[in-house]
């Protein structure tokens, strides 16, 4: 496939080529898969700003207001911040 030289040109791994491949990619599938039906699919954008400021919202309530079931009922800024904050607090 022609992307797949141009990533090869920059030196640039393909991760899907060896076994366990499907877990290098499983994380941002689902990522874009709630992009694509929480976002994307239900808003008629007219111009790539309009669909670009979009996906923009969405990412901040993805990240900072929307709890996850696989997260415990978190939100990843709460999953991921939280776990930081021992670290900080003994640095």
């Amino acid at each position: 496939m022609d992307f797949t030289v141009v990533l090869k040109k920059a030196e640039i791994a393909i991760s899907m080529d060896g076994k366990g491949a499907w877990r290098d990619n499983v994380f941002i599938e689902q990522l874009w898969r709630s992009i694509k039906y929480e976002e994307v699919y239900l808003h008629a954008d007219k111009t790539v700003s309009e669909a670009r400021a979009g996906i923009g919202r969405y990412l901040t309530f993805y990240n900072n207001r929307h709890p996850h079931s696989s997260l415990d009922r978190q939100t990843q800024d709460q999953a991921h911040f939280n776990e930081l904050e021992p670290m900080m607090v003994a640095a």
